[in-house]
């Protein structure tokens, strides 16, 4: 038994195993605390992907466990809001578990080659529908392109580096050279003049039946604030009505008069035969377009299981509150003959939400961060978004709530 212990809970075995997970994370780390050093970031990157190819098995699964807490620990923090705080560091070392159980898949096959591929299709590969973890991510800040294609082909330099003898391993840094890039960011103008006011409302005073009319006056003030100063659009983050706006006749009309003046888009939660949905609603002059949501985000908004299981999980931890229900297809808005796609927070992380984009070159992100913060949530997000609007061609207007808004270009 002790022998069985001290082989699988080797000292060696786990520092190794967490030294190459902090690396793998750095390129989040790096970019919470603003730290922007692309070549900094390019070599732990490169660095972290030779460590996954050349450690032992053993330290290759104890990476899975550290990564599961460095880049996802936040998702515990959830918990308290639904007055299940007691299962915030349990859900922690689940995340943990099942990422070395996804780590000790990849190693089946004990061959550097075998490694190499399992690194480059996990990505593709998304438990329970969630699919934040893509390893090519730590290219996203660094001198390197960070497509699939491209990552195929460093992991395959990576593994030459490995294979070859002495002088040649230089021969692997040679196709680098010419992947390089430092392009500067091309600004795209929409014409338009944009309000996205800072929210910081916090979650567990939201929902309160107290807060609400201190709320709402507060998002009313903040419209007309950006009427006043003439703005084209005002944009305000995922749910900041902490209401059912469609059957709210009272805000639904002051909010239809200020649309004459203004463009105005907001999240809050839709109600249509029976079914609840996450929603972003548009009005503009006079007139109100609605976007469901159409990707919702697993045990958050929809249990991804069998209904049984669905059904027991809703009436023992949420109080019986059924799933959220999703939209066929993404809505897109137009504004002053402008078109941008709309997506609700974890949705603008899935290539579902940026399907047949056709001429769009814009989109619309709401999120509720106040859920997870403090955290690096939100600055996972922020990489994540990073990364699909370079993969789509397509600027991302980010309102937050909870965390800073933004607008990133491909």
């Amino acid at each position: 038994m002790f022998l069985v212990k001290r082989e699988h809970f080797n000292k060696t075995n786990i520092i190794k195993g967490l030294l190459t997970a902090i690396f793998l994370s750095s390129f989040i780390y790096l970019e919470h605390y603003a730290i922007e050093q692309k070549l900094l970031n390019t070599f732990l990157a490169l660095f972290s992907f030779y460590l996954l190819l050349t450690i032992d098995k053993k330290s290759f699964v104890y990476t899975g466990f550290f990564v599961g807490i460095l880049w996802f620990y936040w998702i515990g923090n959830s918990f308290q809001y639904y007055n299940l705080a007691y299962l915030k560091y349990p859900m922690i070392l689940l995340i943990a578990l099942g990422y070395s159980l996804i780590f000790y898949f990849m190693t089946i096959i004990d061959k550097t080659i075998f490694r190499v591929f399992t690194i480059f299709i996990v990505s593709f590969i998304h438990p329970l529908g969630f699919n934040w973890f893509i390893p090519e991510l730590s290219f996203v800040n660094s001198y390197l392109p960070f497509s699939k294609p491209y990552f195929a082909l460093i992991l395959a330099l990576i593994y030459m580096f490995i294979k070859l003898q002495r002088f040649q391993k230089l021969l692997a840094f040679i196709p680098l050279l010419f992947i390089f890039s430092n392009k500067g960011i091309y600004i795209d103008n929409t014409n338009l003049t944009i309000s996205m006011p800072q929210m910081n409302v916090s979650q567990n005073q939201k929902w309160h039946e107290e807060n609400l009319a201190l709320i709402i006056d507060n998002n009313f003030n903040l419209i007309d604030k950006a009427i006043l100063e003439e703005n084209d659009l005002i944009i305000l983050p995922e749910t900041i009505f902490p209401v059912v706006l469609n059957k709210e006749n009272f805000l639904l009309d002051k909010l239809l008069k200020k649309s004459h003046k203004i463009n105005i888009i907001l999240g809050a939660l839709y109600y249509e035969e029976g079914n609840y949905y996450n929603a972003t609603y548009h009005f503009k002059n006079g007139n109100i377009k609605v976007a469901k949501k159409v990707v919702l985000v697993p045990f958050g908004e929809k249990i991804p299981l069998p209904k049984f299981l669905v059904d027991f999980i809703n009436e023992k931890f949420y109080n019986g509150a059924q799933d959220y229900v999703t939209a066929k297809e993404p809505t897109d808005f137009i504004i002053n003959n402008t078109k941008f796609r709309n997506a609700i927070c974890y949705e603008a992380t899935t290539d579902k939400i940026f399907e047949n984009l056709n001429d769009i070159k814009y989109m619309i992100v709401t999120s509720n961060n106040a859920w997870f913060t403090p955290s690096i949530e939100p600055t996972l997000q922020k990489l994540l978004l990073k990364y699909y609007a370079k993969k789509y061609d397509i600027t991302i207007f980010h309102s937050v709530n909870g965390s800073s808004n933004y607008v990133i270009r491909p």
